[in-house]
């Protein structure tokens, strides 16, 4: 099973503000979905609680929760673990047929699950809009093999160099 990372992040490097995403780009959130269906996706509990409520569990795929916080109580059919890592080892365990496991955030579960991740497919919105949440840097370690230009932004792959 391959590691994706998933965001999008503007020049400054911003994924959010405030928790939640600093601009509406709806060509992001088609991919995002068509990317992610099918597949476990792991984030943090910050995240999860920044889904709107009619799409929290994400639905039509297997949501795993990252949190240190014991009394969190998850929804039914949603998995917790405490650690990036177990996160990853459980979506390889409870879901070894799929391709990929997705990770979407928020910062500080981009940063601890660096590396693991073997992909970073990253929407790259212009701008340098403030925020208090950043992607950590990644460019060392991958190599881009796409950039696609979207309406309002552009759609890159990146793969960790070997």
């Amino acid at each position: 099973m391959k590691i994706a990372a998933i965001v999008a992040m503007n020049e400054a490097r911003v994924i959010g503000r405030a928790g939640q995403l600093p601009w509406h780009i709806p060509e992001d959130l088609k991919r995002f979905k068509k990317l992610t269906m099918g597949s476990p996706v792991i984030m943090g509990r910050k995240t999860f609680e920044s889904l709107p409520a009619v799409a929290r569990p994400l639905p039509g795929r297997l949501n795993i929760i990252i949190t240190r916080n014991r009394d969190f109580i998850a929804p039914e059919g949603v998995l917790v673990v405490d650690s990036p890592a177990k996160g990853v080892e459980l979506a390889k365990k409870t879901a070894p047929l799929k391709d990929t496991a997705w990770i979407i955030g928020g910062a500080e579960i981009y940063g601890a699950s660096m590396p693991f991740v073997d992909e970073i497919f990253l929407t790259k919105v212009p701008g340098q809009e403030p925020g208090d949440a950043y992607f950590p840097p990644f460019e060392e370690s991958f190599d881009l093999l796409e950039n696609e230009l979207g309406v309002g932004c552009s759609f890159q792959l990146y793969r960790r160099r070997r």
